[in-house]
């Protein structure tokens, strides 16, 4: 039944990726008279706005750029000219570090807060004002305390993760059966003890989902930080391809962005279904 049910969406993904793809091409091949449009806009736009032709690229234009990408994906030609697989690099390179350093800080804080109920109490205002704050209005200030316009980037991806994970251990820890404790209680078993070998395995499922949510937050908010603060990665990529006019670049860098998005999810997805146990 189960392989049955995904070859059956197989084929309706590729059927709605098929019609998808053919609207697009067709939408892009038509021509017909320039709409009324200011003179700095078709200035801008150029000819292809002006002489009434589609000035988004086609699937095939985005095929044929995305090979050449791919052929050479680790070109080095200056500052503002570098390959996709060294943008992407330093995108995941920033948000593994950031993520990083939110998961030493989450796990174990959120074991503190599901653990104890005067530490829950004490620490929520806290996590409750911090938590909805936008991650880019930590920008100005990092890049003014930590005046390292990368650091500052990792320092946005740290905050935005942290607390997803944080919320989903405390909930996790906290929600753990009372007469699992209860019996390693009777056992004698230490609180350290305790922790790694009955609350851990318990509340695993509930951790996991909560990283499984950070790192989506993480990839989502590097595009728009380092669109920011410049130099390298797949957000500066966006703005600089924008700046030159590069549509094709940009639809490239949007279709890397979700691929990648979507590759971290799926192997933090797997891992929570190898601890997520039957009760």
């Amino acid at each position: 039944m189960t392989a049955s049910l995904r070859l059956r969406a197989g084929v309706v993904s590729v059927l709605l990726l098929a019609v998808f793809l053919g609207v697009w091409h067709i939408a892009t091949r038509g021509t017909g008279p320039s709409a009324n449009m200011s003179p700095d806009y078709a200035k801008l736009m150029g000819l292809t706005a002006t002489q009434g032709k589609s000035a988004m690229p086609g699937p095939l234009d985005v095929g044929a750029k995305l090979w050449e990408h791919l052929r050479r994906p680790f070109y080095d030609n200056g500052p503002n000219d570098k390959g996709l697989g060294i943008q992407l690099g330093c995108s995941l390179a920033r948000v593994m570090l950031g993520y990083l350093v939110a998961v030493l800080v989450a796990i174990p804080l959120g074991f503190l807060i599901g653990m104890s109920p005067l530490m829950s109490r004490a620490l929520d205002p806290f996590i409750q004002i911090l938590k909805p704050v936008s991650p880019l209005a930590w920008m100005p200030l990092a890049l003014y305390t930590i005046k390292d316009s990368s650091l500052s980037a990792i320092f946005v991806i740290f905050i935005c993760s942290v607390w997803p994970m944080l919320i989903n251990t405390a909930f996790g820890v906290a929600s753990v059966r009372k007469e699992w404790i209860n019996v390693a209680r009777t056992l004698e078993v230490g609180n350290l003890r305790r922790a790694f070998t009955v609350i851990l395995p318990a509340a695993a499922p509930t951790i996991l989902t909560g990283m499984r949510i950070s790192i989506g937050i993480a990839w989502l908010v590097i595009v728009a930080a380092e669109m920011l603060v410049g130099g390298t990665g797949i957000g500066y990529f966006v703005w600089n391809e924008w700046n030159n006019l590069s549509i094709t670049n940009v639809i490239i860098a949007i279709l890397l962005i979700g691929l990648v998005g979507m590759a971290l999810d799926q192997m933090l997805a797997r891992v929570s279904r190898l601890v997520t146990f039957p009760e």
